[in-house]
């Protein structure tokens, strides 16, 4: 069987949208996302010019890693405190499929862009579920101290695994996702077999063994700020988190890092309301969604983090960093130089197999 894989990635302004809602509207909001720098751009993007705007009092929680989860138990307890929650589209696709999402029609819930096209034709091929709207294009990659991997630097994402090579601690996420990808890539697994491989006891198996032989050598983040962080510290030879994490590091912090595009993992991040709110929370909601996803919106996040805005119309639109002054494109993971060697993550076998993997994972790493 051959999982369908992320084949349409957009680099990627409308007009600030009217209120949706001309009454009964909630005046505060709870808005959830990644914490770090992510939340920040999305602070200055977003939530600042919308607060403006309307007079809304909007609340930040960094409790995204565990959104589903905390979804399933605030739906159990019939108390759902959570607005608008930002995931990545395989929990957005699981939490459609279990009805804590409430499903978006783009073409009367978004903004069309500029020109009139419709919100659905903007976003194209990214809208992978009724309940989820994209925001950005992102890759999970490695980054590496330049003072610490010799004259040699490493040009292949399997030098995570080359401890004779490049001696020291690396930095990988907690979690399955992404590491039995690149464990497979680096055991000899041909990029296009790789979820074929996945889907069997035999496949995890042998991502789990290659795994092993760095397990003594890994420290386990839990936070995208966490690698940077070890990284700047010296902490780490190399280590995984998101490219725009690492953006931060590299250009706003100055540090001896550099990023290892190789196998870079792209997805998709977007947002997605959570079923069961009051008609004025559900208001409230669907206006921020249709403000801070527009077109001129999605373009304004790119002055702050490299990552790609997901409508098509807002690539032209994407500039220079709206403090560094520089030229925002090429740190994209979507630009084509950075791109030549990417690994497409499958939303749709991680949405149909992550809970049993997951499983495995974490009792792997409690042994």
């Amino acid at each position: 069987m051959k999982f369908r894989s992320l084949t349409a990635i957009a680099a990627t302004t409308a007009l600030c949208a009217p209120m949706a809602f001309a009454a009964d509207i909630a005046d505060e909001m709870t808005i959830v996302s990644w914490g770090g720098a992510y939340s920040k751009s999305q602070l200055r993007a977003y939530h600042e010019p919308y607060s403006e705007k309307t007079g809304t009092k909007i609340i930040n929680d960094d409790s995204s890693a565990e959104a589903v989860a905390k979804l399933r138990a605030m739906n159990e307890a019939g108390n759902v405190t959570w607005d608008v929650v930002d995931v990545v589209a395989a929990d957005a696709m699981r939490l459609c499929d279990e009805g804590l999402a409430m499903e978006i029609d783009p073409d009367t819930q978004l903004a069309a862009a500029p020109d009139g096209t419709s919100a659905a034709e903007d976003f194209g091929e990214l809208l992978v579920s009724e309940c989820f709207i994209p925001q950005i294009v992102y890759s999970t990659t490695f980054g590496y101290r330049t003072d610490l991997v010799g004259d040699t630097p490493p040009t292949s994402v399997c030098a995570v695994f080359d401890t004779d090579a490049y001696p020291g601690k690396r930095s990988l996420e907690k979690r399955s996702i992404n590491n039995v990808e690149w464990a497979l890539l680096c055991d000899g697994v041909a990029k296009e077999d790789v979820y074929d491989v996945l889907a069997t006891e035999e496949g995890q198996q042998q991502a789990l063994d290659k795994l092993a032989t760095i397990k003594d050598d890994v420290i386990w983040w839990s936070a995208g700020a966490d690698t940077p962080q070890l990284l700047a510290d010296g902490e780490v030879v190399m280590g995984s988190t998101y490219n725009g994490r690492l953006f931060s590091v590299i250009e706003e912090q100055n540090q001896p890092v550099a990023m290892l595009w190789d196998a870079q993992i792209f997805d998709l991040d977007g947002w997605i309301i959570p079923a069961g709110l009051s008609p004025e929370r559900q208001a409230r909601a669907l206006d921020y969604i249709m403000f801070a996803t527009d077109t001129q919106r999605l373009a304004d996040q790119a002055k702050y983090i490299s990552y790609g805005p997901a409508r098509a119309s807002s690539a032209p639109l994407v500039g220079k960093h709206a403090d560094l002054g520089i030229d925002m494109a090429p740190h994209m993971p979507t630009d084509p130089e950075n791109a030549k060697n990417t690994f497409l993550y499958n939303y749709e076998f991680w949405a149909d197999y992550r809970d049993d993997i997951e499983a495995k994972f974490q009792a792997w790493l409690s042994q």
